[in-house]
């Protein structure tokens, strides 16, 4: 039979294990976060260079398009012309507001490290339990 002074090395051990184990698996955990930090860096900086990029070439059209319907249709009412300028001014802006509602309903942020972090917790309840 073991004395209590034989186990005291194995649970020394055991905990020196655990540790290193668990450090591990913490540095596992901020790599994977690292990592997608930087995606979301990344996808972040091309949505805004392609919204920058759509913004002035939406800007250009738009000016383009008032001009046009301006020189079209202001010899038969500038009131009207005025009016479908603001129509179509109107009905861009809610698509893009729905869309904008849309894209930041269905956001998700660093979803990898989240559903990690959320199985390291049930695996942890798991064998504590």
């Amino acid at each position: 039979m073991e004395t209590p002074l034989d186990t005291v090395p194995h649970l020394t051990d055991a905990s020196k294990r655990l540790a290193q184990r668990a450090l591990v698996i913490c540095e596992n955990r901020v790599e994977l976060l690292m990592v997608e930090v930087q995606e979301e860096r990344e996808r972040f900086l091309r949505a805004v260079v392609l919204a920058l990029g759509a913004v002035i070439f939406g800007l250009l059209a738009g000016a383009g398009l008032t001009a046009v319907i301006a020189v079209v249709f202001w010899q038969q009412s500038p009131i009207a012309a005025l009016l479908i300028l603001t129509a179509l001014c109107v009905v861009v802006a809610t698509v893009l507001y729905v869309r904008l509602i849309r894209l930041q309903r269905d956001w998700q942020t660093l979803p990898t490290t989240l559903d990690q972090l959320r199985k390291d917790r049930e695996c942890l309840e798991k064998n504590l339990n």
